[in-house]
């Protein structure tokens, strides 16, 4: 009876229960939106090992900073601005770290879900393989506005309140982030492959967008603090 009634409970409910005591009530907002902010944390980082542990440093950074939500934006809102910044954060620190071209490759591999790089055609593997690498390229602020807006379907007022900068420049980042990206991905087109243009975003401009395809959940995330 108590589980159906969390189940039907909204996550505003279910973090002041948390707040109040609920043991249980973390747990089913963790539930719920821990796959969406595993993929924006997995394509912000485009390391799994860094996923997890950026989404464990947000999911504890929450659990710890729950008593200072006010409501002002949707919870799934704020879980989605404090993954961000957990992502953000790491991507600064490793930004002075250079990879190998072949560490670079098996990283770029990791994010094909098991049963895409064992089945799909070779000619979609080597294009999301081009277009997560030209992804890759950006700095790590444009690339969050485009994984936001333009993979995970985010309308730019709401990606702005997610990021906490205004709305204009969530649509810069995005402009900028395209404009880097079409000169990589510009000879894609004219291969006769698969369209760069494969993403679901609902505010997508003209340009070039950035994959939809990657990995929706993960079964575990592993320890660590995090920021509130």
């Amino acid at each position: 009876m108590e589980d159906a009634i969390r189940g039907a409970a909204s996550d505003q409910e279910l973090l002041a229960r948390h707040v109040a005591g609920d043991p249980e009530a973390f747990g089913e907002i963790v539930r719920r939106h821990r796959d969406r902010l595993w993929a924006v944390a997995l394509r912000t980082l485009g390391d799994r090992e860094e996923a997890a542990d950026a989404v464990q440093d947000a999911l504890v950074s929450a659990y710890r900073a729950a008593h200072s939500f006010r409501g002002q934006s949707a919870v799934t809102t704020w879980l989605h601005r404090i993954t961000v910044n957990a992502c953000l954060d790491r991507a600064r620190k490793a930004a002075s770290r250079r990879t190998s071209p072949v560490a670079e490759t098996e990283r770029l591999e990791q994010l094909l879900e098991p049963h895409e790089s064992a089945a799909a055609p070779a000619e979609r593997r080597d294009l999301h393989r081009e277009l997560l690498k030209a992804l890759a390229t950006l700095p790590a602020e444009q690339r969050a506005a485009l994984v936001l807006v333009d993979m995970q379907g985010y309308p730019v007022a709401e990606a702005a309140d997610v990021l906490d900068v205004p709305t204009g420049t969530v649509k810069s980042r995005c402009a900028r982030g395209r404009a880097r990206l079409l000169p990589l991905v510009e000879h894609l087109r004219s291969d006769g492959g698969d369209s760069p243009d494969t993403g679901g975003g609902r505010n997508r401009t003209q340009g070039t967008s950035v994959p939809a395809a990657g990995p929706r959940g993960t079964d575990a995330v592993k320890g660590g603090g995090g920021r509130a």
